[in-house]
């Protein structure tokens, strides 16, 4: 396999070929390298948050909560990107189940902006009394702290409840794009390098993610343009301004079945069954790609200090919330996947994600600060 390019990212109004691009509101330059000290870091605060999600408890500031006494008012889901696009789609699925179950209004709160360090930031820093509860992410948990040389919340500090629902992204074109499949991309990318530009929901995304893997994988030089959220990430890829881009399955999946987007890959291990006529990234044929898989997910998180039977009822409510034939439904309609399970098994899922993300951020140079 040809040795990955130097990773390049354009922001703001100048881009490739003297074309002008919107400012997208991603964070700011890339640079290259990443400690180790760095890496070993973050492992070493998730395998410590792993063990106080054993006997979480309350602040010193903070009374005892039981399950019995909550919830008793309302709760805010703080969701850490903007109206529009998968996360906020799936995140307002469980607010509203969730707000049902429990008997209280869960008010979703988006905060957008640096790929979810903001709203990990508020959540990390709020009071741990059961009323603030986080729209975790692939990002936020698995992929900043080895993008950031410096992060302003500690992904630790933000405690799994329960893995709610994981989708695969999808590769996009305008419906009149010369590219038909991945290996037209590859092969135009190949004869132009860094000529090519596509789209990211952010830098730091999963979405950016995925697409310095392909890169990297496919050894080709294809401009990142980072934008604020999926669907002004569609609709740059619409108005020609962009060539491609990644994209979540939920965020486009209307314009794909509509005909304004042409899709070319999914970047899961298997086809997606809301586009089952999609191929994988993986079946594109192409030197270096068949073993390619990214996949995004989200769950609830709580701050650390909660109190354990709070902890307890969410993730006893979020697993009766993927078990319900109407919420697996809704959710599949739009390309995304239930999943569950305790908030043990989350925290280890994380840990593994951190592990996965950090080698491909190695192996292509992506830095964000």
């Amino acid at each position: 396999m040809p040795a990955p390019p130097p990773m390049r990212q354009e922001q703001g109004w100048i881009g490739a070929r003297g074309r002008e691009f919107p400012s997208g509101g991603g964070d700011a330059g890339m640079m290259l390298s990443r400690s180790h000290l760095r890496r070993r870091l973050v492992r070493q605060g998730l395998a410590a948050a792993a063990v106080l999600l054993l006997s979480p408890r309350p602040s010193p500031a903070q009374p005892a909560i039981t399950a019995a006494d909550w919830p008793t008012r309302s709760m805010r889901l703080i969701i850490p990107f903007p109206p529009g696009g998968a996360t906020d789609l799936l995140a307002r699925v469980l607010a509203d189940r969730l707000g049902t179950r429990l008997g209280q209004t869960v008010v979703a709160e988006n905060r957008g902006g640096a790929a979810g360090v903001i709203a990990a930031e508020a959540a990390s820093r709020a009071d741990p009394d059961g009323y603030t509860l986080f729209f975790g992410s692939i990002g936020t948990a698995s992929i900043n702290a080895h993008l950031h040389s410096k992060l302003s919340y500690r992904p630790e500090d933000l405690l799994p409840v329960a893995l709610f629902a994981d989708l695969p992204n999808v590769l996009v074109v305008r419906r009149d794009s010369p590219f038909r499949s991945v290996a037209d991309v590859v092969a135009a990318a190949r004869a132009k390098p860094g000529e090519l530009t596509y789209a990211s929901s952010g830098s730091g995304s999963s979405l950016h993610l995925s697409g310095e893997m392909l890169k990297a994988d496919a050894g080709v030089d294809i401009l990142h343009v980072p934008f604020r959220g999926g669907a002004d990430t569609a609709n740059q890829i619409m108005g020609g301004r962009i060539d491609l881009g990644m994209n979540n399955v939920p965020s486009v999946i209307a314009l794909i079945r509509g005909g304004q987007l042409r899709a070319l890959a999914v970047t899961s291990p298997e086809r997606s069954e809301a586009l089952p006529e999609v191929p994988t990234i993986a079946e594109s044929g192409v030197p270096g790609l068949a073993g390619y898989a990214a996949t995004a997910w989200f769950g609830l998180q709580v701050p650390r200090g909660t109190p354990a039977p709070i902890i307890d009822r969410l993730n006893r409510e979020v697993n009766a919330i993927c078990a319900e034939p109407q919420t697996i439904e809704r959710v599949t309609s739009v390309g995304a996947r239930m999943r569950g399970g305790s908030p043990a098994d989350f925290a280890r899922f994380i840990a593994q994600e951190n592990d996965r993300w950090a080698a491909v951020i190695r192996r292509s140079g992506a830095q964000v600060d």
